[in-house]
């Protein structure tokens, strides 16, 4: 696998990947950010993760808008009752 960085490094910082657990258990939360055609990607990316995983429960949430960060409440909520959150966003 590789990493592109979009930034403009004569010299690339080398990353690692975190390592990974193997499949999720419990509950994974999508958060849309509220930008244009967000649903759409979350729509397939919600497919996908059920493909992959069929005994995981996939969540869906949203922001009010993606000018700001996720009002507390939310962010709190996410954290309670997912094991996993995954924030996406398109235009």
């Amino acid at each position: 696998m590789q990493i592109v960085d979009p930034t403009d490094e004569r010299v690339p910082i080398r990353r690692a990947l975190a390592k990974r657990s193997g499949a999720p258990a419990g509950s994974i939360a999508l958060l849309d950010i509220s930008k244009p055609r967000g649903d759409v990607l979350m729509n397939r990316l919600e497919e996908r993760l059920q493909a992959r995983f069929p005994g995981v429960e996939v969540r869906r949430y949203r922001k009010p808008t993606f000018a700001k960060p996720a009002p507390e409440d939310l962010r709190r909520r996410i954290a309670e009752e997912n094991g996993f959150v995954i924030e996406a966003l398109a235009d």
